[in-house]
């Protein structure tokens, strides 16, 4: 691989610490776009969507998994984002990405419970806001640290969280449970000013998603991890695959596929509501 290939592989690497990727996500990003370049042999500029189409096409007839398919497809959409061509990605299939997938890790009812704990009787009214609103709202490490005081809206005695993108326009708004509510406003009364950035670091500064991800190890927690939870958790209460996928701001419906676990009773229960009023069946 050439030394151009080498500097945009670094530079992407780069972005994604700085959108709070985890190092592993980082190393499995940056290892696609090489086995990408390996096979398509073109200048980053020059790649269009049936080339990215043509190598998924590869890899199917590789017979690599689903999984595996969906990696790859993730980490050169997420690329084609930092390089400014999301279009590129637009019309790209994936054959087999209905299989089902293992649902991303995420934090038990026990495990949340120790979590909010321990971050309370520390008692750092930040740090607490930081978790509860990671774990409650589900929004991305790096659109928490984009949240300005102006971002929180206040509708019939309801809080809520405008979520932006990276144009800085409002890409959702986000409802804030009680205990969240309760534990930002907390913390709102106890700035002595209200700054642009909602979360400010000691140093006075914009929280950055590496920052966030330094404070959580200490929990033993990852951002995303919080994130998973709060998506896992609704799909377990019931909310509608689609309701999530809006409330997290995916940009493809199957990343809120993942988190369906689907159970032999589930499937008893659910034919039974159904058709067990039906009393003339033949």
């Amino acid at each position: 691989m050439d030394s151009t290939k080498e500097a945009v592989i670094l530079s992407f690497a780069e972005w994604l610490r700085s959108q709070g990727k985890s190092e592993n996500t980082i190393k499995t990003y940056t290892g696609v776009l090489s086995q990408f370049y390996e096979y398509s042999k073109m200048k980053v500029e020059s790649v269009e969507t049936e080339h990215i189409q043509m190598y998924l096409d590869f890899l199917e007839n590789s017979k690599k998994s689903s999984g595996t398919i969906e990696k790859h497809y993730m980490a050169l959409s997420v690329f084609f984002k930092y390089l400014g061509k999301p279009q590129v990605m637009l019309s790209v299939e994936r054959r087999v990405n209905e299989a089902r997938q293992e649902a991303p890790d995420s934090l038990s009812d026990e495990e949340q419970a120790a979590l909010l704990k321990m971050v309370v009787a520390e008692g750092n009214l930040r740090n607490i806001t930081i978790v509860y609103l990671l774990l409650h709202t589900g929004i991305r490490v790096s659109e928490l640290c984009d949240l300005d005081c102006e971002d929180i809206v206040v509708k019939s005695n309801k809080w809520y969280i405008q979520v932006r993108n990276a144009k800085r326009k409002v890409d959702r708004t986000v409802p804030l449970t009680d205990a969240a509510q309760a534990h930002l406003k907390n913390y709102l009364d106890s700035l002595k000013e209200q700054a642009e950035p909602l979360f400010i670091s000691s140093y006075n500064q914009r929280m950055t998603p590496r920052s966030v991800q330094y404070l959580l190890k200490k929990y033993n927690v990852h951002p995303h991890k919080l994130r998973h939870t709060f998506c896992q958790r609704l799909i377990d209460n019931g909310v509608d695959v689609l309701t999530v996928s809006k409330l997290a701001g995916h940009k493809d419906l199957n990343m809120a596929k993942r988190y369906i676990r689907a159970k032999d009773d589930s499937f008893v229960d659910a034919i039974n509501q159904v058709f067990n009023h039906d009393k003339n069946g033949s």
